[in-house]
């Protein structure tokens, strides 16, 4: 197996270092994302090292080009500039200090899987010239790391949020929806949107894309705020969580060990 070159997937996750560190400085809780995101992002390194994908080279840029939809959003937003609808809602969301901290990350999953993971594969598609089905193992393969890391990432919550449970009883499995939903339905969701846009050229994507930022932003809302029981029932979680933002962060950045999917 000839060896492939992460060195641009090495980048990304110097950058996503770099945004967890400014996120430590400023107690910004946009750093519970970044840090759950970093860990996906060595997963999916540790696929490609071990020739798990079908085309290791494109799998790279595939990361690469999917993880910067992130970086540029918060890099926009450090810049005083709007980034797209989707994101916008995320980062409002992390300055909520009534949002639990499940809702956070899934603010973030909301905008990078719903529109960003379409785009990405898309773009992807286009630059290795190749028709977007030809993109459908590995996309699926990469999804498998973000379901099982993510379902992981909350089974680790459990420990800073002793009361998440309660969502069981006040919405009905309500929990298990929203995450059944934000994987199952978004990675779904954004091949369709990566299917649409594959034959055209950027020029004329932006109508689609525009309309599936709008759908996104109205999820993202919807999840800081969910059905009618549930915000009191949140609250309730909410008052047993830590008060300290960084001490999630780091929790995040660093939980008990959780097994790599594609290991």
């Amino acid at each position: 197996m000839a060896e492939v070159d992460v060195g641009d997937i090495d980048a990304v996750i110097e950058r996503l270092d770099e945004i967890i560190a400014t996120a430590l400085e400023t107690n910004d809780r946009m750093g519970w994302f970044a840090a759950m995101y970093r860990r996906v992002t060595i997963a999916v390194r540790e696929g490609i090292l071990a020739g798990r994908f079908e085309n290791g080279p494109r799998m790279v840029r595939f990361d690469a080009i999917f993880a910067h939809r992130f970086i540029n959003a918060w890099d926009d937003v450090q810049a005083g500039r709007r980034p797209t609808k989707a994101w916008q809602v995320a980062f409002a969301g992390a300055g909520k200090r009534r949002l639990i901290i499940v809702q956070q990350l899934l603010l973030g999953m909301n905008a990078h899987i719903n529109l960003d993971l379409g785009i990405a594969a898309a773009g992807v598609a286009r630059e290795f010239g190749e028709p977007i089905e030809d993109l459908k193992g590995d996309f699926d393969k990469i999804n498998v790391v973000l379901s099982e890391l993510t379902n992981g990432f909350v089974d680790q919550v459990d420990d800073l949020s002793p009361w998440f449970d309660l969502l069981d009883k006040v919405g009905g499995r309500a929990e298990d929806k929203i995450i059944k939903w934000s994987i199952t339905a978004a990675r779904d969701a954004a091949w369709l949107l990566a299917k649409e846009l594959s034959p055209d050229p950027p020029v004329d994507q932006a109508r689609p894309i525009a309309v599936r930022d709008e759908i996104t932003e109205g999820l993202g809302k919807l999840i800081t705020r969910p059905g009618i029981l549930l915000p009191l029932a949140l609250l309730v979680v909410r008052s047993r969580e830590p008060n300290d933002v960084n001490e999630v962060t780091r929790f995040l950045l660093n939980p008990p060990a959780v097994g790599s999917p594609l290991a």
